[in-house]
């Protein structure tokens, strides 16, 4: 698109009629997505201001850089600097010209909740799949768009790449998009004018308390992408939730139920939970039947039920579903097993929550036949208030926990495993801060039938520490341990 075309109307000062002819290739709130003519909008953030990066944007082809009105200007003169005292409204304005005629075509499947949303979205892309139907997933993970898998920088990611996203998905004639919707992206409003079809809430724990102050405001966070739908689209809840119960009544669209305990939409029961996978009776109004999947516990029954429900609701046939569902093989970093020579079972889970791992152990206590041994730590930077809650359901479900660095950031190590010990009461612990020499040690202790328990780091294949960032690839460590 040329500059005058973009900026029309937009911006009111006038520009050389030679830079209004300029293609527009690309915008971006994020250097490292800069390309070569590419427009640049410098926000300012909670943790960085995109001011700082203006630099590196222009070196990477940046010619157009929108800023904040007080932000000091480069001296580049084949750059165009354009001040605003509302760089957050601009750039939707922007993009909402650029990408948003298009953006708006892709059908928008979006998932919040404190624990379960990647896993959702490797169900409904599993479901959707089997049934033929072409679909993108952005997500924690990854962001898989058209056969091309790209790095994930955010859970959710910025407004302006969101849209381009989207845009990508229409030029690439791909029907769907299931989107993992993370509370900071709802406040910070980076899913806005997003047209979600349906919405998807899986649960609320005590997470993020760093940045919402309390788990209200959390909640509410959540909300938000439920009050947003239309009259005429798809709320699919878990009223198994108490917080569930409360979006119910705040949502105007169509609701759809799912639960365990309480009565729902659709239902599980006859539950048998394995080492190597899971199996119930679904039932739901139009669809009721066996469900096999290679996913394990309780907690991932929940998170059947919730894709299953937004497949029916477009309309895909119960044998695709059961296909999908049994045909995914693994959503990394979430309860991936890998079996030992020695008779005993490692699991890999991303689990970062008091109420995750509490999940997670429960699961582990009802399939293993010995001694459960967790490894785990906390985020530096990070929610403290979760650190004692952690360490009282690592304290009460595991026999043993050997806690250790998860990524420290700036904080000091000790300081963090100090506000785990708070939730402990008993001694049933061991502390080796370095990671690789916990997963050692709990690999060497662990004995037939035993299962250890890895948590935190999930698909994550780095450690970020006060001064640097490491590759660190749990799976490799623990094949690497079992060698030896």
């Amino acid at each position: 698109m040329l500059l005058k075309e973009l900026l029309d109307n937009i911006h009111d000062k006038e520009i050389s009629p030679s830079l209004g002819m300029l293609e527009i290739s690309s915008i971006s709130c994020d250097s490292r997505r800069v390309g070569n003519n590419s427009l640049f909008v410098a926000l300012k953030g909670s943790r960085h201001d995109g001011a700082r990066f203006i630099e590196e944007a222009v070196g990477r082809g940046a010619r157009v850089v929108i800023l904040n009105s007080d932000a000091a200007i480069p001296q580049r003169k084949d750059v165009l600097f354009l001040r605003t005292a509302d760089p957050y409204t601009y750039v939707r304005h922007l993009t909402q010209r650029f990408y948003g005629p298009l953006s708006s075509q892709v059908k928008s499947i979006g998932i919040t909740g404190t624990n379960g949303k990647t896993t959702v979205t490797y169900l409904i892309e599993s479901i959707l799949k089997e049934a033929g139907k072409s679909c993108g997933v952005i997500g924690t993970v990854n962001y898989r768009i058209g056969g091309s898998i790209f790095p994930s920088t955010n859970t959710t990611p910025d407004f302006v790449e969101n849209h381009r996203l989207l845009a990508d998905l229409f030029k690439k004639q791909i029907e769907y998009c299931v989107m993992e919707v993370s509370s900071h992206s709802l406040v910070q409003g980076r899913v806005d004018l997003i047209d979600f079809k349906t919405a998807v809430f899986t649960n609320l724990a005590s997470d993020h308390l760093d940045y919402h102050g309390t788990r209200e405001n959390y909640f509410l966070a959540k909300a938000g992408l439920f009050t947003r739908l239309s009259p005429g689209h798809t709320a699919v809840i878990n009223v198994d939730d108490a917080c569930g119960c409360q979006l119910m009544t705040m949502t105007p669209a169509k609701v759809v139920t799912y639960g365990i305990n309480q009565p729902a939409d659709l239902t599980a029961k006859d539950i048998r939970i394995g080492m190597k996978g899971s199996q119930f009776e679904l039932c739901a109004p139009s669809a009721k039947g066996i469900v096999q999947t290679r996913l394990v516990g309780r907690h991932n029954v929940y998170n059947i039920l919730a894709a299953v429900a937004v497949c029916l609701k477009e309309n895909i046939g119960w044998e695709a579903i059961k296909k999908g569902i049994a045909g995914l093989e693994r959503v990394p970093g979430r309860l991936e097993r890998i079996d030992s020579p020695q008779g005993f079972s490692v699991f890999i889970d991303y689990a970062h929550t008091e109420d995750a791992l509490k999940n997670v152990l429960e699961t582990m206590r009802t399939i293993c036949q010995g001694r459960i041994i967790l490894v785990f730590g906390c985020g530096g930077d990070r929610d403290k208030t979760k650190r004692p809650r952690m360490g009282a359901a690592a304290g009460q479900w595991a026999d043993l926990t050997i806690l250790t660095n998860d990524n420290p950031r700036s904080e000091e190590p000790q300081t963090i495993i100090e506000g785990i010990l708070q939730g402990f009461r008993g001694d049933n612990y061991e502390v080796h801060l370095d990671r690789k020499e916990a997963i050692r040690r709990a690999v060497e202790m662990a004995r037939p039938g035993d299962v250890v328990l890895l948590a935190g780091k999930g698909h994550e294949d780095y450690q970020i520490f006060k001064d640097k960032t490491i590759r660190f690839d749990e799976q490799e460590v623990v094949r690497e341990c079992l060698k030896c």
